[in-house]
């Protein structure tokens, strides 16, 4: 399974994004993706590192790319939450529950972005994206996020 997450706001202080579940779609005249749209994301500011930004902990959006999702224990949320690996210069990348950009520690917040710059019902959501991992995990299939 995939994830995608489409960056579709980057604001001077955050971003906000769609997160979606990819599914290849091939019929007798094309091939393409099929994108079901999910939830609504939080995340810091992006910062152009190809040209000389610096990442500044907790506050720096990761890059683009392609990254496996597993679930571990988080000891600073004290729960099992999606956990983001080989994020370039980046460790710890989870995604979790919060409202605001002071909650997202350099990670992405699901929710439902009803206000500007944040989230709501971020539980719910976060919720919702373990069960899907999980399902797929007890299938032996593997988790991708792409940010794009």
């Amino acid at each position: 399974m995939e994830f995608v997450l489409e960056r579709i706001a980057k604001k001077g202080s955050y971003k906000i994004g769609r997160l979606s579940i990819k599914e290849e779609v091939v019929d007798e005249y094309s091939t393409g993706e099929k994108l079901t749209y999910l939830c609504d994301t939080l995340e810091p500011k992006w910062r152009d590192y190809a040209h000389g930004d610096n990442k500044i902990k907790g506050k720096s959006a990761i890059p683009e790319g392609r990254y496996p999702i597993v679930i571990t224990y988080s000891p600073t949320f004290m729960k099992w939450l999606p956990l983001l690996l080989g994020v370039p210069n980046f460790s710890g990348i989870r995604i979790h529950q919060g409202n605001t950009v002071k909650d997202t520690k350099g990670c992405i917040l699901v929710g439902e972005n009803k206000q500007v710059g944040k989230v709501f019902n971020s539980r719910k959501y976060v919720d919702l994206v373990k069960a899907k991992i999980v399902e797929v995990k007890d299938k032996g299939e593997g988790v991708w996020i792409e940010i794009r």
